[in-house]
């Protein structure tokens, strides 16, 4: 980098990217610690009840990204059409939303639960957990339309500059989640709880005792709930709100929302496909590796929030600029956002490295399951804040509606490192173990940094280079 790109930040926007910013932490905080609490119970069941919900994990990424790609190429042109001050435009795009959450969520809902007897069998889940693992599958993505509304909706409006909405319906999400785990994965029992003096008072807590299924269809309903509130907030919003526009193919919108969402939702359903490949092949180290790995993924999440909500401001703002025609302004938003995102990561991963073992014990009491997820936890800790820095140029480029390259780019990470890495680990090493596969993992990592900081120095990414 230049010597002066540290120089001359311009704080001035610093309070705008934080109020676009906080509430997406905010959310993603509260997802997490919901997603900390749901893994924690389901943990209590015992390793291979965990390995039962763990292993088809990476399938929901899969099915997930897409519909988050969709909403990708809303969230760039409702913030460039706010940039411009089109707000027709604004609502006219908000209809086709509507229109494709429609589309795409019961076209995910036959996908899903058509495919769900066979996931398993794909993600070489041991035997003994197979039946468990389809029919968790298959209660969680049954509400696929609703999700879809949550994933394109939010995106909408987080286009529109609300990112407090789909924070508080992401709350709401989560209460319910909570709350319906409680009664649904265990049994009735008796609490004794302290009452005056020595004695104790016994409180009977009704319980379905469903366990994993019980899991399952907590997390359906609450996804049911989400759907529903953030389409009443979409319908009541005062600048996307679909009222009064036609439900019906709208090419002069859907072109542009395309042509930014197709490249980005094949970036995301490769590497979606990769994160499913990488994951069946850990599986194959056995029940200790299934298990470490994906409650190390579940703790790493949360060392992400400041990342990935810093990337939702970047991709708003940089939309906004462009639709203004601000270059200026353009260049001073990336640099201000690199240096707080490489600072933030830098805090984040350190707390990771230090952290790692106890937020294991959370989700499990299983030694040999914390000490290997202690291990690859703090290797990823020392890459946090190079993938920071890819996290803030990628969310700009999907901003201004350049996804091509990020899509290049990621498939060149993660199937040429990440995945290739760990297939020859696999074949060539004695005795592969978790260690290597995320070592092929932070390897991914850092080529994505490298390939992302040249790209944006050359400035290329950005339609307004030439002006």
């Amino acid at each position: 980098m230049k010597k002066g790109f540290f120089r001359n930040i311009q704080w001035g926007l610093l309070p705008t990217v934080v109020a676009l910013a906080l509430p997406t932490m905010l959310e993603q905080l509260m997802h997490t610690v919901v997603q900390y609490v749901d893994t924690a119970m389901v943990g209590s069941l015992g390793t291979q009840a965990s390995a039962a919900v763990g292993a088809t994990s990476t399938v929901g990424w899969l099915v997930g990204s897409t519909l988050s790609a969709l909403g990708v190429g809303f969230l760039s042109y409702i913030a460039r059409s706010m940039g411009a001050g089109d707000k027709d435009m604004c609502r006219r795009a908000s209809s086709q939303a509507v229109l494709l959450v429609l589309v795409s969520g019961i076209l995910f809902t036959v996908l899903t639960l058509a495919l769900s007897p066979f996931v398993p069998v794909i993600m070489q889940v041991d035997p003994d957990i197979r039946d468990t693992a389809t029919i968790y599958f298959f209660i969680l993505y049954t509400p696929m339309l609703f999700r879809a509304a949550s994933i394109i909706f939010g995106a909408v409006l987080r286009g529109a500059g609300d990112t407090k909405t789909p924070m508080k319906a992401g709350i709401i999400v989560n209460i319910v989640n909570v709350a319906l785990n409680f009664f649904l994965i265990y049994p009735t029992r008796i609490v004794e709880l302290p009452w005056f003096s020595d004695t104790v008072l016994p409180l009977t807590i009704p319980g379905a005792g469903l366990e994993v299924v019980g899991a399952a269809v907590a997390s359906a309903i609450s996804f049911v709930v989400g759907g529903i509130v953030i389409t009443i907030a979409v319908w009541r919003h005062p600048l996307v709100s679909p009222r009064g526009q036609r439900l019906w193919p709208d090419r002069e919108i859907l072109r542009p929302c395309l042509k930014v969402a197709m490249p980005n939702m094949a970036q995301r359903f490769a590497t979606s496909l990769g994160y499913v490949v990488f994951a069946s092949m850990i599986n194959s180290l056995g029940d200790v590796s299934t298990a470490a790995h994906g409650f190390a993924n579940t703790v790493e999440s949360a060392f992400y929030i400041p990342g990935y909500g810093m990337q939702a401001a970047a991709a708003t703002l940089a939309g906004n600029c462009v639709g203004a025609k601000d270059k200026g302004k353009l260049k001073d938003l990336g640099r201000l956002m690199l240096v707080c995102e490489v600072l933030l990561m830098i805090v984040s991963g350190g707390l990771l490295f230090l952290l790692a073992p106890y937020m294991l014990r959370i989700f499990s009491k299983d030694p040999l399951v914390i000490s290997l997820g202690t291990t690859v936890l703090r290797m990823v800790a020392l890459s946090e804040p190079f993938y920071g820095v890819t996290i803030i140029t990628e969310g700009m480029m999907q901003g201004v509606g350049n996804t091509r390259t990020p899509f290049v780019f990621n498939v060149i990470g993660m199937w040429g490192m990440r995945i290739f890495g760990t297939f020859l680990c696999l074949m060539l090493l004695p005795n592969p173990t978790l260690v290597a596969a995320w070592a092929c993992m932070i390897a991914h990592n850092l080529a994505l940094f490298f390939m992302f900081s040249i790209y944006y120095k050359k400035g290329k990414w950005s339609p307004l280079h030439k002006t």
